[in-house]
């Protein structure tokens, strides 16, 4: 009897150290993040369940390109990528990227470039003090876009997102499983 006892004993300390240690994990290290809508396509599609990072920008800052959670509002987390970083210009001329007047090559979006009609464009012109008013990304603070530049709710309507409203970064898809892969 003292046996069984002791044996229970031990097991429920077993279940909440896990409780505990899976608590922490969620909280502090990584997050669950299902995509909603089609501001990623191609690189991320509707549904897609990804890991998110919450460590990296603990001890780091973002990086341009990555692709981020953020608090977009109250209720609402946004993914996206990162595109102009803290003293940063930002322009679309052409459906080219200029960061800083020179020009960045996007190749994540090279494919839906390709698939678009001919003389349409998958970004439209903008400069970032056109969008936002201002002439540079302030510190503290990120310029994003959606890879799916023509259906994408992003810095150009939202402004610019504050470091502290970022969750992390988004790092694997799990599931479905025939996309399982790193995020790039």
């Amino acid at each position: 009897m003292a046996f069984m006892k002791k044996a229970w004993l031990e097991w429920g300390k077993a279940f909440v150290i896990a409780a505990v240690l899976a608590i922490i994990v969620r909280m502090v290290l990584f997050a669950p993040v299902v995509v909603e809508g089609p501001s990623m396509l191609p690189t991320l599609k509707d549904s897609d369940h990804m890991i998110v990072s919450k460590i990296n920008y603990t001890i780091g800052n973002p990086e341009r390109f990555d692709i981020i959670v953020f608090h977009a509002t109250e209720k609402k987390d946004y993914v996206k990528r990162v595109i102009g970083l803290p003293g940063d210009t930002v322009a679309v001329k052409d459906d080219q990227l200029y960061i800083n007047g020179k020009k960045v090559e996007e190749p994540y979006l090279e494919e839906r470039k390709e698939s678009m009609p001919d003389g349409q464009k998958l970004t439209q012109d903008f400069t970032l003090e056109g969008v936002t008013g201002q002439k540079t990304v302030p510190e503290g603070h990120v310029f994003v876009l959606g890879d799916n530049r023509n259906n994408s709710t992003d810095s150009r309507i939202l402004g610019f997102i504050p470091y502290e409203a970022i969750v992390g970064e988004a790092v694997l898809i799990y599931w479905p499983i025939d996309r399982i892969r790193i995020v790039e």
